[in-house]
């Protein structure tokens, strides 16, 4: 390494060394007057196409630069054709295709067999198609091309890799709140193209539940033939060579049904003002939308242009003047939006401070306005042309990326040499090309403005630019769109509610309990494997829980009361997560003890029908709902104990069913508890506990349910 010293004294001298040699003839002393020499052209190795009597196509790009070899197979097909009641059952099949194997081996048996080869063979669900990549070796590409085959043409979809699949899906779909940008694009696209097109749906609870394994042997035996399949290969190969090995894996492979276009209608956003409450955040997110084109629009070139000088980078319009002039952005851009087989998005988007959310808008709304008197000055056409012509290059500076750029072409339709044409299509735009593209396709009375962010704290009213329409992005439950409707109380309900206040000690017992403590042992079922815990739980009705549990890594608690829920660990405090705030006071609010507290409460329904056998006990079935969280008791004919409950929770960020069994009944100051419980969760064990020590009414401090003053804040 040359020390950074003599790096500063060799620098210095070679500035002096150009401070004191004479200018040489011709040399430019300003920069601004450098000419800059005219581009190369662009003509990038094209690579060999072949197409099978079976109708599919491959294409061969040799690159010899390192021993490796890729191949991608594209094949139409995507989320796109999925059934609407069956939405995320592509980006499953893309997920359980690999996981689940193939007719000779188990997923986890080609992990091992992968690694040993140093190889990796993908697959995975998109939009309008779905993938099948290996990457290998040249030297292990025999073995290699052999998974990739038999992926492509034999795969199992074990059935015990579905519910690791469902989960990942189902945890996504509870995060998806999480970020205001994410709401924002995903509210806009909605919008644009309508909630129920399948460009803008997204997967939920219900819809993920009902994919099958039947419903992805179905998908692979629809879509999954040669006539579909586009097939790139790239890297240190021969291409004659190549073509013989692939036309004996897939020449006698018949053609299949080709896979149905879409048939879809856009009309584009009904323009007003919508808004999304996010009260967790301390800035807004802002878009303005707007149906945009196709890539094939003649005026494509022009349309590129104007979206780099108007919002395309950090010395665009929008950028310079509403971040950096104003001050009123930290993130700001778009453009009209372009895609290969239907209309983009035209989409302008800005994040800025709560209090300065109108204010931002103003500057959008000036900036458009702008638009129809001054589209782009010569200096802005000037510099958007060469910023994207001097980048350009960069877009495609491996064989590899030429390869994937001509397969898109060839999947949508496009002209073999539509890379070779861009490159003079934008050399050509003009200041006339801008003027038109602004009045076709930006028109502020035809957008839709979307605000995601925290009314209470903005600097004016979102009314003051119109009536709002609020949007509603609350993920519907599992089982439906909305939240089911408990059922009415029945006579039958209302008689075993009695019985079970009798079998908790009786109407006077249950009345006196304020709260209780439990010191517990459990036993939790982790990824890690099963956990012993000592714990201590503090439930002061109605609405204030403490629990808190000695693990391997330090002490840990969660409390939740009107004014502050959060999570204590070693690494600090935390605001717990809303499912798990919901979750632990649905808990509270279903407690046997608390729930006979409100037997006359109307806020409070019993509806009891049928009856099972939980083990050797005939149990009543009663559904309660208890301050709107619902249950399911099972309740013994005979003493009124509630012997199990099943209860649908969001725990671990998806919905699961969770089943709790109890026994070992003991009187505590003349009140009945289970001493003994047992969960499961979607049928898999996930909990017991086995109560040490019970009290009721005990002495509460009020420090317990303190937050510390020191935290980690957000969410953990």
């Amino acid at each position: 390494m040359i020390p950074r010293q003599r790096i500063t004294v060799a620098l210095s001298v070679t500035l002096c060394l150009l401070a004191s040699a004479p200018a040489s003839h011709g040399q430019a002393t300003d920069w601004r007057k450098i000419q800059a020499p005219p581009l190369h052209a662009f003509h990038p190795q094209e690579p060999r196409r072949v197409e099978l009597p079976n109708g599919m196509v491959i294409f061969l790009q040799e690159d010899h630069e390192l021993p490796l070899i890729r191949g991608t197979a594209e094949i139409r097909g995507g989320s796109l054709n999925e059934p609407a009641e069956k939405v995320g059952l592509v980006q499953i099949y893309g997920e359980v295709w690999r996981t689940g194997g193939t007719q000779s081996k188990t997923g986890d048996q080609l992990d091992d067999y992968l690694e040993a080869h140093a190889a990796k063979v993908e697959t995975s669900g998109g939009t309008d198609h779905t993938t099948v990549t290996w990457d290998c070796m040249k030297e292990n590409l025999d073995d290699v091309f052999k998974v990739f085959v038999e992926l492509l043409r034999n795969p199992e979809f074990r059935e015990d890799k579905l519910p690791l699949a469902k989960n990942q899906a189902d945890t996504s779909i509870s995060r998806r709140n999480d970020d205001p940008f994410e709401i924002a694009f995903r509210e806009a696209a909605k919008l644009v193209y309508g909630a129920g097109s399948p460009y803008a749906r997204v997967p939920e609870y219900a819809t993920v539940a009902a994919v099958t394994r039947q419903d992805l042997l179905t998908w692979h035996e629809r879509y999954v033939h040669p006539n579909n399949i586009i097939l790139g290969v790239a890297g240190d190969f021969d291409s004659a060579k190549m073509e013989a090995t692939l036309r004996e894996a897939f020449e006698s492979w018949p053609k299949g049904p080709a896979a149905a276009k879409l048939d879809a209608a856009f009309e584009g956003p009904k323009p007003g003002v919508y808004f999304v409450q996010k009260d967790d955040v301390t800035a807004s997110t802002v878009q303005m939308v707007d149906l945009g084109t196709r890539r094939d629009n003649p005026d494509y070139y022009a349309i590129d242009v104007f979206n780099e000088f108007f919002g395309g980078g950090f010395s665009s319009r929008l950028f310079s003047n509403i971040r950096s002039k104003k001050g009123l952005a930290y993130a700001v851009g778009g453009g009209i939006g372009t895609d290969f087989d239907h209309p983009g998005v035209l989409r302008l988007f800005l994040g800025t401070k709560s209090k300065t959310t109108a204010a931002a808008l103003d500057a959008f709304l000036a900036e458009l306005n702008e638009l129809k008197t001054n589209p782009a000055t010569p200096e802005e056409l000037k510099k958007a042309k060469e910023s994207i012509l001097n980048s350009f290059v960069f877009r495609f500076d491996s064989k590899e990326k030429v390869l994937r750029e001509r397969m898109t072409y060839e999947f949508y339709g496009y002209p073999a040499d539509f890379l070779e044409r861009y490159q003079a299509g934008i050399e050509k735009v003009t200041q006339d090309d801008i003027t038109r593209v602004v009045s076709r396709y930006v028109h502020r009375d035809r957008m839709a403005v979307l605000v995601v962010g925290k009314a209470s704290d903005f600097d004016r009213p979102l009314t003051s630019f119109g009536p709002v329409t609020a949007l509603d992005v609350s993920i519907p439950p599992p089982g439906g769109a909305k939240k089911t409707e408990g059922k009415a109380t029945n006579s039958e309900g209302k008689a075993l509610m009695s019985k079970v206040i009798e079998g908790l000690g009786g109407a006077e017992k249950v009345r006196e309990v304020k709260a209780f403590r439990e010191k517990v042992k459990l036993k939790v079922q982790t990824p890690q494997g099963e956990m012993s815990l000592d714990g201590e739980g503090y439930s002061v009705f109605p609405d204030r829980v403490a629990e808190r549990m000695t693990t391997p890594m330090g002490e840990m608690a969660m409390v939740v009361t009107p004014d502050a829920s959060f999570m204590s660990m070693p690494t600090g405090t935390r605001d717990l997560p809303g499912p798990q705030k919901d979750r632990m006071l649905q808990e509270l609010w279903t407690d046997p003890l608390f729930v006979a507290q409100h037997a006359e409460d109307p806020k409070f329904a019993f509806a009891a029908g049928g009856i099972e056998k939980i083990g050797d006990v005939e149990a009543n079935i009663l559904d309660v709902t208890a301050n709107g969280s619902q249950v399911r008791w099972f309740v013994d004919s005979k003493t009124g104990h509630v012997v199990r409950t099943v209860a649908q929770t969001a725990e671990m960020g998806a919905p699961a069913e969770v089943v709790s069994d109890y026994s070992d009944w003991r009187a505590v100051q003349g009140v009945i508890f289970p001493f003994k419980e047992t969960s499961t969760r979607n049928g898999q064990f996930a909990s017991s506990e086995e109560a040490v020590e019970i009290e009721v009414n005990p002495a509460v401090d009020p420090k317990l349910f303190e937050k510390p003053a020191t935290s980690g804040g957000g969410n953990p």
